[in-house]
């Protein structure tokens, strides 16, 4: 690998390594040499627990309303091959990944190759920098899918918040109610409202019924003032 392909890697993860050889090594997949030892594979086995360690903890410092399980689901995705496959694609790091001749494919390559790559330079950076390098790394590629996930989560919750409030103080179970649907067959978007018993909340649109009933949840959510006061008062 030249001097000019290590300087575009270092340009695109923001970093500058004192060993280049690390980064050298850090793309080097076990196809490509004769000993798996000089692999990235080492190397892909500790970035995988840098990852974990660092997503955990801030979670953990950005989100103190949650609990341990809600923490879980968000953390599992950030750190799922998908989602590292997708931030090494988005980087285009796999294109600098030295692969045996039989590895060469373009699945395997925005796949799991992709993935592992990622795994790889943090813990490169890791070993070069220490913690504090690999963490920066980390938390600057991972920002916005952090607030994402958070956001998806939240969304995901409506109904389930929703019928807990419901039995809780109506003892009653909340009903989704389809008003209305538009669109072609192969892209029609859906009304629907939410009943408690006799009332009748603000109806909401989405792209499916899942979507639409999440919605129309959390506009019965708004007005039974049930989001505010969670926001003020998390701990009720």
């Amino acid at each position: 690998m030249d001097e000019e392909i290590l300087r575009q890697i270092e340009q695109i993860i923001g970093y500058n390594f004192s060993d280049k050889n690390l980064l050298v090594k850090a793309f080097t997949h076990s196809s490509a040499v004769d000993n798996r030892l000089l692999s990235n594979e080492r190397l892909e086995f500790l970035g995988d627990s840098i990852l974990a360690v660092v997503i955990c903890q801030a979670l953990f410092e950005n989100f103190t309303n949650y609990l341990e399980g809600d923490l879980t689901k968000i953390k599992s995705k950030l750190v799922s091959r998908e989602t590292c496959a997708q931030i090494s694609g988005q980087l285009g790091l796999q294109k600098f990944l030295k692969v045996g001749k039989g590895m060469v494919s373009n699945r395997a390559l925005s796949g799991s190759l992709a993935a592992g790559v990622l795994e790889t330079i943090i813990a490169a950076i890791h070993i070069d920098g220490g913690f504090e390098a690999a963490r920066d790394f980390i938390l600057r590629i991972y920002g916005s899918l952090i607030e994402q996930a958070d956001a998806e989560h939240d969304h995901g919750n409506f109904k389930s918040l929703l019928q807990q409030y419901s039995q809780e103080h109506f003892n009653a179970t909340p009903s989704y109610i389809l008003l209305d649907e538009k669109g072609p067959d192969h892209n029609k978007c859906f009304e629907l409202e939410v009943t408690i018993e006799d009332r009748h909340f603000p109806s909401a649109w989405g792209s499916n019924k899942k979507e639409a009933e999440q919605k129309a949840a959390s506009n019965a959510l708004v007005e039974l003032g049930v989001l505010q006061k969670t926001a003020e008062n998390p701990a009720e």
